[in-house]
């Protein structure tokens, strides 16, 4: 991961679970990082122990459901750093989990509002940059359940697919210049994400032991891999970390 030190990264959802993991992950490979969520407190905190350790780091409140704070957020980078060389997509919400028929109309927006329309945000603000530098790389959060449907999950089974075919989009009209964008399915993470998973007893995720999900680190040592050359073949795909061979290549296991 040598080739990533003296970068700048925009991590959304950093607040927490695989987001700080990115982070973190990233200072330690020498990356200089921009912590994005909507709890101010925890980022700056994070980013104040980073610093601690050696590290570079900045922290900005923001809701990626609004594109002018992920714009802002792209312009700290840029500001402090001098350059975005990668973005994480990876700001994303599964409650309130609940059959269509129960689904509140507003809250399930209001998910795919994050989910979609914040990773949209983030490709439409920091292409242009991207494309000025002549270089960059994308990783957008999608998951297994953008083509599995899973009950419960309509909102971000919907909200995931869509994510999908916006890496492909974006590969296909960026990848020549020079910016490759690539999706993440981590497969289930040890987050609180699946307590809420956990106490919605819906569908077979719900069924699942907390210690049958990988670390938010191993998602995170994922990521840092698909920013790295040894990557590029994964350029507008959706790398999936549930097999070996996929967690070999990223040396999780030998």
């Amino acid at each position: 991961m040598r080739e990533l030190s003296g970068r700048s990264a925009l991590i959304t959802g950093a607040s927490r679970g695989i987001g700080e993991a990115i982070a973190r992950k990233f200072a330690k490979y020498g990356v200089r990082v921009v912590l994005a969520a909507r709890s101010e407190g925890e980022i700056s905190r994070i980013a104040d122990e980073i610093v601690q350790d050696g590290g570079q780091a900045q922290a900005i409140a923001c809701d990626v459901s609004s594109y002018a704070e992920v714009a802002a957020a792209v312009e700290k980078c840029t500001a402090t750093f001098g350059s975005l060389d990668i973005l994480v997509n990876n700001a994303g919400v599964i409650d309130p989990i609940s059959r269509l028929a129960d689904s509140d109309p507003e809250q399930w927006a209001t998910t795919v509002d994050v989910n979609l329309k914040g990773v949209y945000y983030g490709l439409r603000a920091a292409i242009p940059v991207m494309e000025r530098q002549g270089s960059g790389v994308i990783v957008n959060f999608s998951s297994g359940a953008a083509a599995n449907a899973l009950e419960g999950w309509s909102h971000y089974c919907a909200a995931k697919a869509a994510v999908a075919l916006l890496t492909q989009c974006a590969d296909k009209e960026y990848r020549d210049k020079g910016i490759r964008v690539v999706g993440i399915r981590p497969g289930t993470v040890a987050t609180e994400m699946q307590v809420s998973i956990k106490a919605s007893g819906i569908n077979p995720i719900s069924q699942l032991d907390f210690s049958d999900h990988i670390s938010p680190e191993w998602a995170a040592e994922a990521v840092a891999w698909l920013c790295t050359a040894d990557a590029e073949d994964q350029a507008g795909l959706d790398f999936s970390l549930k097999d070996d061979a996929a967690r070999r290549r990223v040396g999780l296991i030998s």
